[in-house]
C-alpha cells in the first residue's frame, strides 16, 4: 500500500546519509541518488525543485529541497572523475576537515610525548657521562683472581646456554666462543639447546659439541621432542636438567654471538659482590654493520638503544629490558620471578619486568661487548621487527595492571616502566611515526583548511631525529636515508603493535631471524677473485638496478 507523498527539506547531512545507507540495488549507480539531489543547479547555486523517488520497502517519498552547493562543484562533468571531485568538495567541510584536525591534535600530542622522552633521556645521558660514577664505583666490584691454594673453588659455577634453530652458518661461531671463555673449565657448564628441525644440521651441531667435549670442555648437546615455547621453552627446559642444579649464574648467547674471552671475568664480579643484582647486560657490536645500507640503518637505531636507553635505565632506575642474549642472570632471580614464560614473543622482556617488580636490580655495561650479526635481508629484518614490535605491546596489555598493583617498587619506578619504557617507546614511537608523518601530514597538503604548526611539522621531528643519531656519529651523513627507512618500516611496526595490543592472530608468531654468518663475505671474496681471474672476459650484463645493488651489497 502506497502512503501519501509528503514534502520535506533535504539537508546535506541527510542526503549523505541516504547516499551511504540506501541499498545500491535501488538505484542505477552508487552515485545516482547523490547526483539526483546535488547536480541540478541553477544560476543562484541552489538546487531546483526536483522530484526524487526513493522506493524503500512500501514507502515512497517525494522531496523538494533547496541546498547551497560549494561553488567549486559548478560545471562538474558527469564522468566518474567529476563525480568523485564533487563528492570530495561536498564532504570535505563537514566531515574530512574536522576528522583531520582531530588527527593533527592527537599526533601533535604524541609527538610532544616522544619529544619530552627523548629530551629527558638526552639530558640524563649527558649527566651520566659527565658526573655519574662508573659501575665499578657505584657497586661492589672485586675481580676474581686465580688462587694457587684455593685453586678454582673461588670461581662460581656458571652455566652457558646457547639456544639455536637450524643455525647452519653460525653454530660453530657461538660454540667456539663459549668454549674459549677464560673461565676454569671445571667451573663452566656449556649447554647447547638445539631445536633444529633439519636432521643434517642437528648432526653437525652434535658433532661440533663432541669435538669440544673431547678437548675437555663440559659441554652438553640438548634436544627436545617439540618446540613448545620456542626459545623460552628451550631455556626453561635447560634449567630443569639435573647437571645444572649446582650452577649459580647463567649466561645466554644466541647462535650468532661471540663474547670476548674475558666476558665472564668482567661480568660475574658484579653479581658476586651485589646480592640484590639479577642481571648484567653487555652491549652488542655488529660484525656486518658495513655489509649493506640495510645493516647501516639498523646499526643507527640499535646504537641509540644501547648508548642512551639502556644506559639511562641502568643509571636511574636499575631497570631496562633484557635483550635476550649477551647477558648474565642470577639463576635464583629467574626462579623467584617465575622462570621463563612463553606467553609473548619477548620472553626476555617479560622475565626482566617480572624480576624488576620483585625488587631485583639490573646493570648495563656499555664497555662490555659481544659481537653479533644484523639481519642482512629485508625479509629477515621484517620478521624480526614484527616480533620486536608486537611482543612488547602484547606484554604491556598483559602486565600493566600487575605493575600498577605492585607494592615492592617505588611509585616513580612504576611511572618509568609504564609510561616511558612501555607506552612511549614501545607504542607511541611506532604509531606517531606512521600516523603523523605518513598519513596526517600528507593529507594536510590536500586539505589546506587544516593547519599544522611549524613546530610540530619541522622543529620537533628535527630535534628527535638529531637526538636519535647521537649513538652512531659515523653514520650522520646517512641521516636522510635513515629517516626514509624508519618511515617505511613504521607501517609494519604500527601494524605489529596493534596486533599485539589486540592480541590478534599473529600476536604469538615466532620466526627465527635468518643468520648468514660469514657466507656473505665469502661470496664477495669469491666473486672478487673470479673477477680478477677473468680480466679479459666480457663484463656480464647487469640485471640489478643500482638501487637494489646499493641496498644489498652497498
Amino acid at each position: 500500500m502506497r502512503r501519501e507523498k509528503k514534502k520535506e527539506t533535504v539537508t546535506i547531512k541527510e542526503a549523505l546519509h541516504l547516499f551511504i545507507y540506501c541499498p545500491s540495488s535501488q538505484f542505477t549507480t552508487p552515485f545516482s541518488l547523490f547526483l539526483s539531489v546535488f547536480l541540478c543547479l541553477n544560476k543562484e547555486r541552489e538546487i531546483c525543485s526536483i522530484k526524487v523517488g526513493l522506493r524503500m520497502g512500501e514507502y515512497e517519498y517525494d522531496s523538494g529541497a533547496k541546498l547551497m552547493i560549494p561553488e567549486s562543484t559548478q560545471g562538474v562533468s558527469y564522468n566518474i572523475g567529476g563525480q568523485i571531485k564533487m563528492i570530495w568538495e561536498v564532504m570535505k567541510e563537514p566531515l574530512i576537515v574536522p576528522m583531520l584536525k582531530l588527527g593533527v591534535y592527537i599526533c601533535l600530542a604524541m609527538s610532544l610525548m616522544l619529544f619530552m622522552e627523548r629530551l629527558y633521556m638526552g639530558i640524563v645521558i649527558i649527566l651520566v657521562k659527565l658526573f655519574w660514577k662508573k659501575p665499578e664505583q657505584r657497586y661492589k666490584y672485586e675481580p676474581i683472581q686465580d688462587d694457587l691454594e684455593l685453586g678454582t673453588s673461588n670461581f662460581p659455577v656458571v652455566l652457558i646456554q646457547i639456544p639455536m634453530f637450524n643455525e647452519r652458518e653460525v653454530y660453530k661461531v657461538s660454540i667456539g666462543a663459549a668454549c674459549n671463555l677464560s673461565w676454569p673449565s671445571d667451573r663452566l657448564v656449556i649447554q647447547v639447546l638445539d631445536d633444529s628441525t633439519d636432521p643434517a644440521i642437528k648432526q653437525m651441531v652434535e658433532i661440533e659439541c663432541q669435538r669440544w667435549a673431547s678437548k675437555g670442555m663440559n659441554i652438553t648437546y640438548q634436544i627436545r621432542e617439540n618446540r613448545t615455547g620456542y626459545k623460552a621453552g628451550a631455556l626453561k627446559e635447560g634449567l630443569k636438567r639435573s647437571y645444572v642444579k649446582h650452577c649459580e649464574y647463567v649466561a645466554i648467547f644466541d647462535a650468532d654471538f661471540r663474547p670476548e674471552p674475558d666476558f665472564l671475568r668482567r661480568a660475574i664480579p658484579f653479581l658476586v659482590g651485589n646480592p640484590d643484582m639479577a642481571l648484567v647486560q653487555a652491549r652488542w657490536r655488529f660484525v656486518n654493520a658495513d655489509e649493506c645500507l640495510l645493516t647501516r640503518m639498523q646499526e643507527m637505531s640499535l646504537d641509540y638503544h644501547f648508548t642512551v636507553e639502556q644506559e639511562v635505565g641502568s643509571a636511574t632506575h636499575a631497570f631496562f629490558g633484557f635483550n635476550g642474549t649477551a647477558g648474565v642472570w642470577r639463576i635464583a632471580a629467574i626462579n623467584e620471578a617465575g622462570g621463563w614464560k612463553d606467553r609473548t614473543t619477548v620472553e626476555d622482556m617479560d622475565l626482566a619486568v617480572r624480576a624488576s617488580l620483585r625488587g631485583w636490580k639490573f646493570l648495563y655495561l656499555g664497555d662490555l661487548d659481544a659481537k653479533s650479526e644484523l639481519p642482512s635481508t629485508l625479509r629477515a629484518f621484517r620478521f624480526q621487527q614484527h616480533r620486536w614490535s608486537c611482543g612488547p605491546a602484547n606484554l604491556f596489555r598483559k602486565m600493566v595492571m600487575e605493575i600498577v598493583r605492585n607494592k615492592k617498587v617505588k611509585f616513580w619506578k612504576k611511572v618509568y616502566v609504564i609510561y616511558s619504557f612501555f607506552f612511549v617507546r614501545k607504542i607511541i614511537a611506532h604509531m606517531v611515526t606512521f600516523l603523523f608523518y605518513c598519513v596526517v601530514l600528507p593529507l594536510t597538503i590536500l586539505v589546506p583548511e587544516v593547519h599544522v604548526p611549524i613546530w610540530g611539522a619541522v622543529y620537533i621531528p628535527s630535534i628527535i631525529t638529531i637526538l636519535n643519531s647521537v649513538g652512531t656519529p659515523r653514520s650522520i651523513h646517512l641521516l636522510f636515508y635513515w629517516i626514509l627507512f624508519e618511515n617505511v618500516m613504521s607501517l609494519h611496526r604500527t601494524k605489529a603493535t596493534i596486533i599485539g595490543l589486540l592480541e590478534a592472530g599473529r600476536a604469538n608468531e615466532w620466526v627465527v631471524t635468518e643468520k648468514l654468518g660469514d657466507s656473505v663475505n665469502n661470496n664477495k671474496n669469491k666473486t672478487s677473485d673470479a673477477a680478477k681471474n677473468k680480466t679479459n672476459a666480457k663484463a656480464p650484463k647487469r640485471t640489478r638496478s643500482k638501487f637494489v645493488e646499493r641496498l644489498v651489497y652497498d
